[in-house]
C-alpha cells in the first residue's frame, strides 16, 4: 500500500493526545487496514506479518497496536444543489443514519458537517451518537459544491480529536463544481495527519457499476476523481443506490476502523516527504494505508 509520511527530524512531543505513539525519537505512525481476496477485513495479524519500506529500504516496526479503541468519525454531508436530484439527499441521510447506528453510543464519537460552497458544522463531536441522528433533518440541498475543499477542512478538524482510530465519511454524488483544491492536494493534507477518507457516492441504479457490470476502476462521469482521493488516503470509494447498499457499506466502514493496525517505525534520515510502502508477508491479502 503506497503512502507518504512526513518526517520533521524533531522528537515526538510528550504532550500529544492519547493514542499517539510517544518516544524520544522521531517516529512515523501509519494506520493500515488489511483485506482478504473476498474483501473481508483481516484482524488477526501480528507485527511479524508486516513489512515497512521507507524510500525502498526496510525499516523495523518499533510499536504495533491492534487493541479495540473508540473511533472518531466526521460525517461530511453534501447539501449542494445536485444532491436534490432523484432524492439523492434523502438517500444520503439514510446512509448517514446507518453509519451512526453502527457506532457504539456513549463510547465512539462523531460529528456532522455539511458542505455546499463552504463547510457548515451541523453538530459538534459528541459520544451521544443518537442525538446526531435527529440532526440529519437540519440540512437541505442548495448551492454549489466544494467537495475537495470541504474534505480538507474537515480533516483539519478531526486531527484535533484524541482517538487514534478516526476517519472522514463523505456522503455525496461526487460532482465538484467549486473547489480551489485538487484531489491530490486534499489527499496530501489528509495523509499528513493520517486520516482515511471514505466516500459513499449516492448514485442512481443505472450508474452503479456493481449492478451494471461496469469496472470499478472506471467510475461514471459524475464521480470523477474522488476514487483516487479516497485511495491515496487509505480509504475507499463505495457506491450506494439501494437501502441494502447503504446498510452494507456503513457497517463495512465502521468495522474497518475498529480493525485498523497502528504501526510505528523510525524513518530513514532526511527531512521532508518519504515514499512509504506498507505490505504483508501473507499471501492473498491487500493492505491499504
Amino acid at each position: 500500500a503506497p503512502a507518504y509520511g512526513q518526517t520533521t527530524g524533531k522528537p515526538v512531543n510528550a504532550d500529544q493526545p492519547a493514542g499517539v505513539f510517544r518516544s524520544g525519537v522521531d517516529l512515523v505512525t501509519v494506520s493500515a487496514t488489511v483485506r482478504d481476496k473476498r474483501g473481508r477485513a483481516v484482524s488477526d495479524l501480528t507485527a511479524a506479518d508486516f513489512e515497512v519500506l521507507d524510500r525502498g529500504v526496510p525499516r523495523r516496526i518499533t510499536e504495533f497496536r491492534t487493541e479495540a479503541a473508540p473511533v472518531s468519525v466526521a460525517i461530511l454531508f453534501d447539501v449542494s444543489g445536485s444532491m436534490d436530484v432523484a432524492s439523492r439527499s434523502l438517500a444520503a441521510k439514510f446512509a448517514a443514519n446507518h453509519v451512526l447506528s453502527w457506532l457504539e453510543h456513549g463510547r465512539d464519537e462523531a460529528a456532522l458537517f455539511a458542505f455546499d460552497s463552504r463547510l457548515h458544522e451541523v453538530a459538534p463531536f459528541t459520544v451521544d451518537t443518537r442525538a446526531l441522528q435527529g440532526a440529519l433533518g437540519e440540512v437541505d440541498p442548495f448551492g454549489a459544491t466544494s467537495l475537495h475543499d470541504a474534505i480538507a477542512e474537515t480533516a483539519e478538524k478531526i486531527h484535533k480529536r484524541a482517538n487514534s482510530r478516526r476517519a472522514i465519511i463523505v456522503l455525496t454524488d461526487g460532482i465538484d463544481t467549486a473547489s480551489r483544491l485538487t484531489p491530490a492536494e486534499v489527499s496530501g493534507i489528509a495523509s499528513e495527519i493520517d486520516v482515511p477518507v471514505y466516500v459513499i457516492a449516492v448514485v442512481l441504479p443505472i450508474d452503479n457499476p456493481d449492478e451494471n457490470g461496469r469496472p470499478q476502476d472506471e467510475p461514471p462521469a459524475s464521480v470523477g476523481t474522488i476514487r483516487e482521493l479516497a485511495a491515496w488516503t487509505g480509504g475507499e470509494l463505495f457506491y450506494a443506490s439501494t437501502p441494502s447498499d447503504t446498510s452494507k457499506v456503513a457497517r463495512q466502514v465502521v468495522r474497518e476502523l475498529r480493525q485498523q493496525y497502528l504501526i510505528a517505525f523510525e524513518p530513514g534520515t532526511g527531512a521532508g516527504w518519504h515514499p512509504i510502502e506498507i505490505r504483508t508477508t501473507k499471501k492473498n491479502l491487500t493492505v491499504r494505508a
